[in-house]
């Protein structure tokens, strides 16, 4: 299968390293206006590939993309407020596309995506790799097969390091993000999605710009990202979730941790140790009957990228749906969905409100 990457900054070339070890992928196309970026995935590719790259075409805009890539399917990758401008013209090829998240900046712009995807011929996919960290798809396959009984709580919690720096420093801004809530947090609204099997109802978020990036200046604007948050989102079902996030964290020993409590048991996963923590209801003074399995990732899995192996698990499944031996397992409509709960998270952290997805059109 004959893959094409657009955008090869930093998850680009994370997508690079994982389709150079998925079997019966060849990359045959790479683009990007940047020239730093292409060097980038010029060395990713002679890593992975040795004399191999040197057949590899370079593009410096999509539309020489479009006109002259001849694949199966295409990976985008490029800054999320680009998004719909480039799919635009990607469209019109005949290959499956993955898009990463988020995607789109806006509810309007991705609400226009699901209705292109729904026409195009090929597959659509949108990327969230969260959802295939080994750990994490263990632990949600449990909680979907009842083993914590009725699930009631979702609690998800991400302490972890700063935004890194992007070309362009386009990632300290919400106008080419969509917002922290958006942009980062998209892929926990995702999963409570996934787990809650049930959509969101009403929204409430406290958060704020308070540690980092308050010196930084770029073109004499100040960054306005939120680096710190406690988001609650009500579901139609009546489970309750929330997401505890925070990017002045990566001390912590788990960057991620999620415990589903139902009306039989709680269960708790932590990544990156790869644990999961089984502790049914004993009552009250009984002993506790707690029980610890752990998950493995491949290693070469892990190794090419830093998602503890879920690019390159999700291109595994992508790949699948692409050859009609599996179904797209993250639509479209999931992409527009997670957007929408970031978009109701920054209204709500900004305006010191509930946000119903109502008012969203959702």
């Amino acid at each position: 299968m004959r893959y094409g990457v657009v955008g090869t900054g930093m998850m680009g070339v994370e997508h690079l390293r994982n389709l150079a070890i998925l079997p019966g992928a060849e990359i045959v196309a790479i683009a990007d206006p940047v020239a730093t970026s292409i060097d980038w995935a010029t060395d990713a590719l002679g890593e992975a590939l040795g004399d191999r790259a040197a057949d590899v075409a370079r593009f410096d805009t999509v539309e020489a993309f479009a006109k002259g890539a001849d694949v199966d399917a295409i990976v985008i990758a490029s800054p999320n407020n680009t998004h719909r401008d480039v799919l635009e013209r990607l469209f019109a090829m005949d290959a499956a596309i993955l898009c990463e998240k988020p995607l789109a900046t806006t509810i309007d712009d991705a609400r226009w995506i699901v209705e292109r995807a729904a026409t195009h011929a090929k597959p659509f996919w949108t990327g969230m790799e969260y959802r295939f960290m080994p750990p994490a798809a263990a632990f949600i396959d449990q909680v979907r097969a009842g083993r914590v009984g009725r699930l009631q709580m979702l609690s998800i919690r991400e302490h972890r390091f700063p935004f890194l720096p992007k070309v362009g420093d386009w990632n300290r801004f919400s106008a080419n993000t969509g917002g922290t809530m958006v942009e980062k947090c998209c892929h926990f609204f995702d999963l409570m999605r996934l787990i809650v099997g049930s959509e969101a109802v009403r929204v409430y978020c406290s958060g704020a710009m308070d540690v980092n990036h308050l010196d930084e200046r770029y073109d004499g604007q100040r960054p306005d990202i939120i680096d710190n948050s406690f988001t609650t989102v009500d579901f139609a079902n009546g489970v309750r979730a929330m997401l505890d996030l925070s990017m002045f964290a990566d001390g912590a020993e788990n960057q991620e941790e999620m415990s589903a409590t139902g009306d039989a048991a709680r269960l708790d996963v932590l990544i990156p140790a790869g644990e999961l923590v089984y502790s049914p209801r004993v009552g009250f003074l009984n002993a506790k009957q707690v029980e610890r399995t752990h998950v493995v990732v491949d290693p070469a899995a892990k190794a090419a990228g830093s998602h503890e192996g879920a690019t390159y698990y999700q291109h595994a499944a992508f790949a699948a749906a692409v050859r009609g031996e599996g179904p797209v397992q993250v639509t479209a409509e999931d992409g527009l969905r997670a957007v929408a709960i970031g978009t109701a998270a920054e209204i709500s952290a900004r305006e010191h409100r509930v946000v119903t997805m109502a008012e969203l059109g959702l």
